[in-house]
């Protein structure tokens, strides 16, 4: 005798497997590790700094 397959579940267990395989390529697509962003905003910071150092002051 077979198994009794609920449906429902059946359709939201595909669903989230669906879901989770996206989420994993997005991962490896878009995903940076925390050293990459932190490295990217010290040197936004200090580019910023440089340009504001720079600017002429309006009297």
């Amino acid at each position: 005798m077979a198994d009794i397959v609920n449906l429902n579940r059946a359709r939201k267990q595909k669903s989230r497997a669906e879901r989770e395989q996206q989420a994993a390529e997005n991962r490896v697509r878009f995903g940076r590790s925390k050293a990459e962003k932190a490295r990217d905003a010290a040197e936004k910071s200090l580019a910023e700094k440089l340009v504001e150092a720079h600017r002429r002051d309006s009297d």
